[in-house]
C-alpha cells in the first residue's frame, strides 16, 4: 500500500514534509527517498563530528526503540525543523483512527523510510539449485517447493504522525521510573534471560580479567560480572556485555569489515557500551556520566575503522566512509537494543502505539471533564496528546 493512501486529502501531507517545507511541489516516491537519504547522511555526519550529538541518538532511540536508528533520526530531524518537542508516539493516520485520535488539520505528515515487499515461492530444482518464482506460477517438473517467502524489492516513503499532532482520547502510557526506584532483581533477571536465550550463562565473581568489571567469553559460552559492584551496577555492566554477545561473537562478519570485533576493541567497545546506554535509558535509568568514557572516544572510534577498513584493500565489501560506518553501527546498535527491550519490556510503547484491541486508553473522554486529571508518580501513567 502506498504510503500517501493512509493520508485523507484534507492534510496535505506531501507538501508538508520537513524535508520539502509547506507549499511545495508533490515529491515522486524516489525524489521522497533520495531527500530522506540526504537527510539521514547529514545527521550521521554531525553524529561523527560530536559524541554529542550521537548521545541524542541513543536518548532518541531509547524513546522510540520499536524503530530503525535511521527512521529515529529521520523523525528527530523533521520535528526539529518545525520547532516541536521530539516524536514519543508515531502512527499512521488510520492507526490514530483506530485508537480514537485523528490528526488536527493543517498538520503535515512526518516520514520515514518503509521496505516494499513481496511475496516469491521458493524451490529446490532436481540440480540442487534454488531459485524463487511469483507466488501462483506453476513448478518445474522435478521442483521441490519449500515455501513462501517475503522479499525487500526496494524502499518508500511513509507518512506518520506524532501523537503531539493529534486529538481525541487520551492514551494512558506507562512512565519510566527514575533509577532509583527500578525494580533492579527484575531487570537483572530479564537481561540474564536474553543472555541465556543465546546460550551464554552469567557469573558473578570476584575474578577480574584486566582489571575489568566485566567479561564475555566467546569459547566458555558465558558472561562475567564483578561481584564488588552494586545492583545497578552490576545491570549496567550486563547490558554492556549483552551488547557484545548480540554483535561480538567470532561470526560477526559486518562488524569485522569496519574493526568492530572483538579483535578490534575500539568501535566494538563505543557499540556495547551505546547498547547498554539505550537499554538503560529505556528503563529509566541515565547511564550518562558513567558512559562518557567510552561515547566521548566515539568520533576517534569511527575515524580510525575508516582507515582501518582502508587499509584492508578494496576487494572487500565495506563501508566506503565515516558516516557509511556510523550508519551500520547505528543499525547494529538499534536492532541489538530492540532485542534486549523486547525482553525486558520497559515502561513506555517504544514509540509505537499497540494494537488497537489492547490499546490501554480512557474509553470515555467525558469522564475527565470539569475534574482534576489522573496521573503522577503514583500510578506510573501518563497521558500522552492534547
Amino acid at each position: 500500500m502506498a504510503a500517501t493512501s493512509e493520508v485523507p486529502s484534507t492534510i496535505p501531507s506531501d507538501q508538508g514534509s520537513a524535508l520539502a517545507g509547506p507549499g511545495a511541489r508533490r515529491m515522486a516516491p524516489e525524489e521522497r527517498i533520495a531527500a530522506l537519504m540526504d537527510g539521514l547522511h547529514s545527521i550521521l555526519e554531525q553524529a561523527v563530528e560530536s559524541p554529542s550529538h550521537w548521545q541524542v541518538l541513543l536518548d532518541a532511540s531509547a524513546n522510540l526503540w520499536r524503530y530503525s536508528g535511521g527512521n529515529v533520526a529521520l523523525l528527530m530531524m523533521q520535528m526539529a525543523q518545525r520547532g516541536t518537542d521530539e516524536p514519543t508516539l508515531v502512527a499512521g493516520y488510520k492507526e490514530w483512527e483506530r485508537h480514537g485520535r485523528t490528526v488536527l488539520r493543517g498538520e503535515h505528515a512526518l516520514w520515514v523510510i518503509a521496505p516494499r515487499t513481496a511475496r516469491v515461492q521458493q524451490m529446490l530444482l532436481p540440480d540442487g539449485t534454488r531459485q524463487r518464482i511469483p507466488v501462483g506460477d506453476k513448478l518445474p517438473p522435478g521442483a521441490v517447493d519449500e515455501g513462501k517467502k517475503t522479499l525487500i524489492t526496494g524502499w518508500r516513503g511513509q507518512a506518520v504522525f506524532d501523537v503531539s499532532q493529534t486529538q481525541g482520547a487520551p492514551l494512558l502510557v506507562p512512565r519510566p521510573a527514575d533509577g532509583s526506584s527500578m525494580d533492579a532483581p527484575q531487570l537483572w533477571e530479564s537481561l540474564t534471560a536474553v543472555a541465556r536465550a543465546h546460550g551464554f550463562s552469567i557469573h558473578v565473581t570476584d575474578a577480574q580479567y584486566g582489571l575489568t568489571s566485566g567479561f564475555t567469553d566467546f569459547a566458555g559460552r558465558q558472561v562475567q560480572v564483578g561481584g564488588w559492584l552494586n545492583a545497578e551496577e552490576r545491570i549496567a555492566v550486563l547490558a554492556h556485555e549483552l551488547g557484545h554477545v548480540l554483535l561480538h561473537g567470532p561470526d560477526d562478519t559486518v562488524g569485522k569489515l569496519y574493526g568492530s570485533s572483538v579483535d578490534h576493541r575500539g568501535l566494538a567497545e563505543v557499540e556495547a557500551e551505546s547498547v547498554a546506554y539505550t537499554v538503560l535509558k529505556a528503563h529509566g535509568i541515565d547511564r550518562g556520566p558513567q558512559s562518557a568514557s567510552y561515547l566521548s572516544g566515539w568520533a576517534d572510534a569511527v575515524i580510525d575503522a575508516e582507515y582501518s577498513a582502508a587499509g584492508e584493500g578494496s576487494f572487500r565489501k565495506q563501508p566506503s566512509s565515516r558516516v557509511d560506518i556510523a550508519k551500520s553501527v547505528l543499525g547494529r546498535v538499534t536492532a541489538a537494543s530492540k532485542q534486549v527491550l523486547e525482553v525486558t519490556e520497559p515502561p513506555g510503547l517504544g514509540g509505537k502505539v499497540p494494537a488497537a484491541e489492547a490499546a490501554p486508553r480512557v474509553q470515555n473522554q467525558e469522564t475527565y471533564v470539569g475534574l482534576k486529571q489522573p496521573g503522577g508518580p503514583s500510578n506510573g501513567l501518563e497521558i500522552a496528546g492534547p
